[in-house]
C-alpha cells in the first residue's frame, strides 16, 4: 500500500475536467488498496502536502500550474515523487510554440506556423506582417493560444477579415498566440506509456467539423475508434512519430501526442503533445490502454509505479 496524494482541480480554465480526472483516479487507487488523499490544489498546497506526507503525488492537474512544470518543480523541492513528465518536459509540452519549434528542429512534420506575444503586436507592429503570414499559411488559418489545452480558445479564420477577432479571442487566454496552417484530415491520438506506444485512437465529432472542448468532454458528442481504422503503414508511422516526439520533448511516465492524417496525400503531421492527458470517461489515454489490454485500474497502478523525483 502506498500513500498517494491526488492533485486535482486548481485554478486553470480546465478545473472541471481536472476534478473529473482526479476523482476517477482516486476511485481507482482506492480500489487498488492504496491510502489515497485527494487535494483540490490551492494556496495551501504545500501545507496540505506536509500534513499528509504522501509517498507519491498523482498529478491530475490540467492547464496552468499542472501541465507547465509549476507543480512538478514544487514537488521536487519538497522531495515528493510524482507521476508524469519532469519539469523541463512539461514546460516544453505546455507551450505549443516551444513544442513546435523543437519538433521542427528535429524534422518532425508539424503544420507551418508563426507565433507572437502581445508585445510584438503592441510594440513591434506585428499586425502589419499579417498579410505576409496569411499568404504563407493560406486560409483557413488556425489561431490558438500557446498555453491552453482541451482546444480552449482555438478559432478558425476562413479569411483575412476573421484574423483580428481570432487573435483577440486567443489573447484572452494568454499572452502568446500561434497562427498555424490548417490541416484538413482525421484527428488521431497516440498515447505512450513508459515508451510503450499504445493503439491509435481516432476522434470523430458527430456534429462539429472540429474536435472542440465540448466534443472532448461531453459524452455522446464524439465517436471514438480504437484501434483507428487506418492502413497498417499509417498506423506504424503515427506510432513512430509519437515516439519521436516523446523523445524530443523528454517525456516520462505517460503522454499523448495528437496528429492529423490527410488521406488525400497520406501525410501525417503532429499538432502537439500533452504531458498530463485526461483521465475522464471520454479521455483518449485510458481508451488506448484498454484497447491494449490494460484496464483503467491497472493503467493507474502502472503510472504510480513509474512515479519519480
Amino acid at each position: 500500500m502506498t500513500r498517494v496524494a491526488v492533485l486535482k482541480g486548481g485554478r486553470s480554465l480546465e478545473r472541471q475536467v481536472s476534478l473529473k480526472s482526479g476523482a476517477r483516479v482516486q476511485d481507482a487507487l482506492e480500489r487498488l488498496g492504496h491510502d489515497v488523499i485527494g487535494i483540490d490544489v490551492g494556496h495551501d498546497l504545500v501545507t496540505r502536502l506536509r500534513e499528509v506526507a504522501p509517498e507519491v503525488a498523482f498529478v491530475a492537474l490540467h492547464g496552468r500550474d499542472g501541465e507547465d512544470g509549476t507543480v512538478q518543480e514544487l514537488l521536487e523541492a519538497l522531495g515528493i515523487a510524482y507521476t508524469g513528465s519532469g519539469v523541463s518536459a512539461c514546460i516544453r509540452c505546455a507551450d505549443k510554440v516551444i513544442a513546435k519549434h523543437h519538433m521542427r528542429d528535429a524534422a518532425i512534420p508539424t503544420p507551418d506556423f508563426f507565433a507572437f506575444n502581445e508585445t510584438a503586436f503592441k510594440e513591434l507592429g506585428a499586425a502589419d506582417a499579417l498579410p505576409a503570414i496569411e499568404e504563407r499559411l493560406g486560409f483557413p488559418i488556425v489561431v490558438k493560444p500557446a498555453g491552453q489545452g482541451s482546444a480552449l480558445g482555438i478559432k478558425f479564420a476562413a479569411a483575412a477579415k476573421d484574423v483580428p477577432g481570432a487573435l483577440v479571442a486567443a489573447f484572452s487566454y494568454g499572452d502568446k498566440v500561434l497562427l498555424e496552417r490548417h490541416v484538413d484530415g482525421r484527428d488521431l491520438a497516440v498515447s505512450v506509456l513508459d515508451r510503450e506506444v499504445l493503439p491509435v485512437v481516432e476522434a470523430v465529432p458527430r456534429e462539429e467539423n472540429f474536435y472542440d472542448f465540448e466534443s472532448r468532454y461531453e459524452i455522446g458528442r464524439t465517436d471514438f475508434v480504437c484501434p483507428a481504422e487506418l492502413p497498417e503503414e499509417i498506423t506504424e508511422r503515427a506510432q513512430e512519430l509519437a515516439l519521436e516526439v516523446w523523445d524530443v520533448l523528454g517525456c516520462r511516465g505517460f503522454a499523448r501526442i495528437d496528429l492529423m492524417y490527410c488521406e488525400g496525400d497520406g501525410e501525417l503531421t503532429v499538432l502537439e503533445a500533452n504531458a498530463i492527458p485526461g483521465m475522464t470517461e471520454t479521455s483518449l489515454l485510458p481508451m488506448a490502454a484498454d484497447a491494449a489490454g490494460l484496464d483503467f485500474d491497472r493503467l493507474i497502478e502502472r503510472i504510480v509505479d513509474l512515479a519519480h523525483l
